[in-house]
């Protein structure tokens, strides 16, 4: 099972810049609002696209998806862990959680 990081944790990580934020909703979601610096992974992409976007396999990763219910961020977290990624980490409560407590977000598609 995925470790999973507090609202507080994240925000503090990515302020410091210690983390990559993987959004697992990816497509028009994506888009229309992701967490600041976010990179969209869906699942079905995985195995094809992680090795670009996240080079590193022992960088501070966490994953997201929208709330609780969503198994999404989950998912991803447990791909890129078998696939040898070691410090991989879940925002269960997800955007929804986020933008309720006022916190920023960005919107657009990433340019690759």
């Amino acid at each position: 099972m995925t470790a999973l990081i507090t609202r507080d944790e994240l925000r503090s990580a990515i302020d410091a810049g210690t983390v990559t934020v993987v959004d697992t909703l990816g497509g028009e979601y994506y888009d229309r609002q992701h967490l600041p610096g976010a990179v969209p992974l869906v699942e079905a992409e995985v195995d094809a696209a992680a090795g670009s976007l996240l080079p590193d396999r022992h960088a501070a990763i966490v994953t997201y998806c929208s709330n609780p219910a969503c198994p999404n961020s989950g998912r991803v977290a447990n791909r890129l862990t078998a696939l040898g990624y070691t410090n991989v980490r879940k925002y269960a409560d997800g955007i929804e959680d986020w933008v309720a407590a006022g916190l920023p977000t960005e919107s657009g598609a990433r340019i690759r």
